[in-house]
């Protein structure tokens, strides 16, 4: 069983940088494509960016291109989403999940599974 667990949220002035981690206690996901989403107060979940086990090309959503970044590290059994020059649109909980390995394009959270608790970030002006 692979059970998730995001970290690194916190307090964010607009402008700053925070990095997230996503981990796992079970046993490791480096086979298995990663979805970072995030869901803001009275909003729908929404997907951020997607990575898949080889860490090549990976997918964001337009509103965090050029600002977020994904990465892996099969060694740590993580993965990282660094957010860099941070608005005040990008507060939310941010959460990280599996895909399931037969929806092989999919970026719906429903098509994710094994997510982590979420970890906030909060962005001030």
């Amino acid at each position: 069983q692979v059970q998730l667990i995001e970290s690194g949220g916190g307090l964010a002035h607009v402008g700053d940088s925070l990095t997230l981690s996503c981990s796992s206690t079970g046993r490791p996901f480096t086979s298995y494509t990663v979805g970072w989403f995030r869901q803001a107060p009275g909003k729908e979940r929404e997907v951020v960016a997607v990575v898949s086990w080889s860490g090549i090309d990976p997918y964001y959503v337009d509103s965090v291109k050029g600002r977020f970044t994904v990465a892996r590290d099969h060694s740590k059994n993580t993965v990282y989403l660094r957010m860099n020059n941070l608005t005040l649109e990008d507060t939310a909980v941010y959460y990280c999940a599996l895909r399931n390995p037969n929806k092989f394009t999919s970026r719906a959270p429903e098509d994710f599974q094994n997510w982590g608790q979420g970890t906030q970030v909060t962005v001030s002006s």
